[in-house]
């Protein structure tokens, strides 16, 4: 095990073991043992970082929704219209859905602390904040927490689903809940039925 003075990074690779723990065990299954050996550290190293299992949870939750966000800028920085826009965020769901396991499991496990223990829910308020501000660059704030709760939807059902839907249905959710565009929203059996 590297010393202290020679392992700058230890803090990171701490929240990384947790991330990973809790992506294989779930949050119940992390404590500050199972952390230091898969972080290859001493077990004082948890103490002298951070104050509680709890700040350590919370600390990795918040690197992961880092990384998130991150995506979100990713593909939300370059679109110069609202077109464009529109098809940042359906290409954004489908990076979402079809990326790692292990983000689709801490997301969810992250929604699950929150909901049982409201200290975390500053933690997903704070997600939603920042993932908000992006999609705000291109979308007024209504429309862009409908938004924010659509690619949480959409990545969820494409990533569990045995058959997950196309990209042009992605597109025309998207394009429904942004209103009209240069864009065609792909027209629904349903929609016939219902007007006749």
């Amino acid at each position: 095990m590297a010393t202290g003075h020679t392992d700058p990074q230890r803090r990171d690779r701490i929240l990384t073991a947790t991330l990973d723990l809790i992506a294989e065990e779930g949050t119940a299954g992390v404590s500050h043992r199972k952390i230091a050996a898969r972080a290859d550290v001493p077990l004082g190293s948890m103490t002298y970082h951070f104050s509680g299992i709890d700040e350590v949870l919370r600390e990795a939750f918040r690197h992961f929704t880092g990384h998130i966000v991150a995506l979100f800028d990713e593909h939300l920085a370059v679109p110069a219209d609202r077109d464009q826009a529109r098809e940042a965020v359906a290409d954004l769901i489908h990076a979402l859905s079809a990326g790692s396991r292990r983000d689709l499991i801490l997301t969810q496990e992250l929604y699950t602390l929150a909901a049982r223990r409201p200290c975390y829910r500053e933690l997903t308020h704070e997600w939603m904040a920042r993932s908000r501000s992006h999609l705000e660059k291109h979308f007024d704030p209504d429309t862009a927490r409908q938004l924010d709760a659509l690619i949480e939807g959409l990545t969820l059902h494409r990533a569990l689903t045995a058959e997950p839907h196309d990209r042009l249905l992605t597109l025309d959710a998207v394009t429904r809940i942004t209103g009209p565009s240069g864009a065609t929203a792909r027209t629904c059996p349903a929609d016939h039925v219902a007007g006749q």
